[in-house]
């Protein structure tokens, strides 16, 4: 009995906070899912009615849907690249014994506390500006042309703003799992005359393996609703235009919500099939 009275009280005690996640969770996808089948424009007359599954043909069938989903997994796939292979060059130079070993663990960690838009704002006008940029300067100094990165090259630069932003968190977790490696091991393998590539190969690669798909599955979460940096830098030109802020440009650029709840309900779905493959390579990891 006092088993039982106490799951129930701790069920009486979880309600509210269960109640609230869930309307917090399914009250926006509920009215998403609502206007995405009416014809809702704000200032052009507000509900014009039911309109079915136009809206959803309309927004799948324009010609910036398909490029804007290649933009958006272009996006996503190159900053996980960039920051798995640095993170874990940097949490094995991190793990290595130092002067100063925290203030340098502190400081590259420090760029993931900086928002998204301070950190646009910094590599646009700091770094990539094609006049005053730190980067054209280095450019003129050997006696090249600066490169106007947010133009020429502008997938590249929203790859690499967002690299900088989400490396230290990768090199967090990877320089945790380092730590936790079997350091004998390491020496027998070492002993026996294994060189360092292979050590890496054959040990501590696999021992990262949890940690790098826990790296990708998290940042891939998020990365796919990336906005921010795009709207801050190049606001969808030359290619960089993603799911997210197509969704931006429908809803208030064109004051067309039902267009733009559509395509919302299809980024879910996009977001679900990027997580259900994720989540089946994390399986598989941790049970290997």
């Amino acid at each position: 009995m006092a088993t039982r009275h106490s799951r129930s009280a701790a069920r009486i005690m979880m309600a509210p906070a269960v109640i609230l996640l869930l309307g917090w969770m399914l009250v926006p996808l509920t009215m998403t899912l609502w206007f995405s089948f009416r014809k809702f424009l704000p200032l052009r007359g507000g509900d014009l009615g039911w309109a079915g599954f136009e809206n959803y043909v309309r927004f799948v069938s324009s010609s910036s849907f398909w490029p804007s989903v290649q933009a958006t997994l272009m996006i996503v796939g190159g900053v996980l690249v960039v920051t798995v292979i640095l993170g874990v060059l940097l949490a094995l130079l991190l793990d290595q014994p130092m002067w100063g070993q925290g203030m340098v663990r502190v400081l590259v960690i420090a760029p993931f506390f900086v928002m998204p838009t301070v950190s646009a704002l910094v590599w646009k006008n700091m770094f990539m500006d094609p006049v005053n940029g730190v980067l054209a300067h280095l450019w003129k100094f050997f006696g090249a042309t600066p490169v106007e990165w947010l133009s020429q090259a502008s997938l590249q630069s929203i790859i690499l703003i967002v690299s900088w932003q989400w490396l230290p968190f990768a090199t967090l977790i990877l320089l945790t799992a380092v730590q936790s490696l079997d350091r004998e091991q390491l020496e027998a393998a070492e002993m026996d005359g294994a060189p360092s590539l292979k050590r890496f190969w054959f040990i501590i690669l696999p021992h990262l393996s949890r940690a790098i798909t826990v790296v990708i599955l998290i940042q891939t979460i998020f990365l796919l609703s990336i906005f921010a940096e795009i709207f801050v830098t190049t606001q969808g030109s030359f290619g960089t235009k993603t799911l997210t802020y197509l969704i931006f440009q429908r809803v208030l650029e064109s004051q067309n919500v039902g267009l733009g709840s559509a395509g919302g309900i299809y980024a879910i779905i996009l977001a679900n099939i990027v997580a259900l493959f994720l989540m089946r390579i994390v399986g598989r990891s941790l049970d290997a």
